[in-house]
């Protein structure tokens, strides 16, 4: 396959630059299938502001954010009292307080 130099314009800052015939075959080589859409320095500017910039795909090394818990208050479907949860309560399913909550749960993994 022959490959001749090719004029580009840069979609940065719109400044034609040089695609070479040697530029091409590496690409060609490397399995790429579009050619650069940035001249040599607007892409080596984007590098640089790339590796600075907080990655997405990795929060590992990133403080976790802490978010305010919210808590709502409801009246306890078993012994009445008013209790706090942290959740939305949807009024289609009873809510207990801690205490009511942890008895009818042991009553559950008794019948298991």
């Amino acid at each position: 396959m022959s490959f001749a130099d090719k004029t580009l314009t840069c979609r940065d800052c719109g400044m034609d630059f040089v695609f070479t015939a040697g530029e091409q075959q590496f690409y060609a080589a490397k399995g790429f299938t579009n050619e650069p859409v940035r001249c040599p320095s607007c892409r080596k500017a984007r590098k640089t502001q790339m590796s600075e910039a907080p990655e997405r795909g990795r929060a590992a090394h990133v403080a976790p954010v802490a978010r305010e818990r919210v808590n709502y208050r409801v009246t306890c479907a078993s012994c009445g009292q008013e209790t706090t949860v942290p959740f939305v309560p949807r009024g289609t399913k009873p809510v207990y307080c801690s205490s009511c909550f942890n008895r009818m749960r042991g009553d559950q993994r008794a019948a298991f």
